[in-house]
């Protein structure tokens, strides 16, 4: 079986290839994408070749973990059925290119346990799942955010979801264009905010440098939550630290719970995803939509749509 993928050759060098796939087994099920999204987390950091040394790393390689599509097949221990809309985070199914993170192609082989069933009237959202899962397993963690830093589609999730739990986060974004869009909380310039008694500091941003100065706005005994990814070593001034007994929490990737709680919280209402993609490119325009992903600055989120390579 052959599938239409996107594949990083190596840095910046970026094409649509036709792949073979892996066999099948009977947990599986066999996905025709619709949509996937576009990270400008780590897929930036794979593209550029800046991503630090990760399990299965290494060009040639099939990048996105943002999918949606329709099960066209299932084996008869996979726990789902033909005709699904499934939110698949990602594949390991070919068979001469690496799987990082695997979700970018036309078709999808994937056990059944990763796929998770999306609601039909989220379209093309639901590639928002990840993030979303991310921004709720980052909250899992902890208390509810004070301040956020970045007012991109994480920042975004983080401060909505923060609001659905009866919270009211400010945000900091530097970029005048990216303080629209705010629902129920706060977004400012840093350069206007004064405050210095953050209990809870989440930083989306990706970058490490910021961290002595989130730490001088700390309360006594507050947290720093660094839930972006980062590709540099990082390191902070202890007295400031030591001073505040700050304390300092990595957010990892999400787990299934945090899938499930916030496709509760969409089906209830209590998340809205929408306003968050604002650029949407064919399956086939893949090299030039990546660049603009990752070079335009009013791009939110991308979505390739591979419904016509299916």
């Amino acid at each position: 079986m052959q599938t239409v993928a996107v594949v990083l050759q190596q840095p910046e060098q970026l094409s649509l290839s036709s792949v073979e796939l892996l066999p099948a087994q009977d947990g599986d099920i066999v996905v025709d994408i619709e949509w996937s999204g576009i990270s400008t987390g780590t897929e930036r950091l794979l593209w550029s070749g800046r991503m630090p040394p990760f399990p299965g790393m290494g060009y040639p390689l099939v990048p996105g973990y943002e999918s949606l599509g329709r099960v066209a097949s299932a084996g008869p221990a996979s726990g789902h059925s033909v005709g699904e809309r499934v939110f698949v985070p990602g594949a390991r199914c070919f068979k001469d290119v690496r799987g990082l993170f695997g979700g970018a192609a036309s078709r999808l082989i994937v056990p059944g346990a990763r796929a998770v069933a999306i609601d039909e009237n989220l379209g093309e959202q639901g590639v928002l799942m990840a993030l979303a899962a991310t921004a709720q397993h980052a909250l899992a963690g902890g208390q509810l955010p004070d301040l956020i830093i970045g007012h991109g589609v994480l920042g975004r999730l983080l401060a909505r979801l923060g609001v659905a739990a009866g919270g009211a986060p400010v945000v900091w974004e530097t970029r005048a264009d990216r303080r629209d869009g705010a629902q129920g909380y706060t977004v400012i310039d840093p350069a206007d905010d004064k405050r210095n008694d953050y209990r809870s500091i989440y930083d989306v941003s990706g970058d490490g440098s910021l961290l002595d100065r989130l730490i001088a706005r700390l309360s006594q005994g507050g947290e720093v939550v660094l839930a972006g990814f980062y590709s540099e070593p990082l390191s902070f001034s202890f007295p400031p630290a030591f001073m505040r007994e700050a304390k300092i929490r990595v957010a990892a990737e999400w787990r299934e719970p945090d899938l499930h709680a916030v496709k509760a919280l969409v089906r209830s209402g209590a998340l809205s995803l929408d306003g968050l993609i604002t650029h949407r490119a064919p399956a086939m325009d893949a090299s030039a939509a990546y660049r603009t992903a990752f070079e335009d600055a009013s791009c939110l989120k991308m979505v390739l749509d591979w419904r016509s390579l299916s």
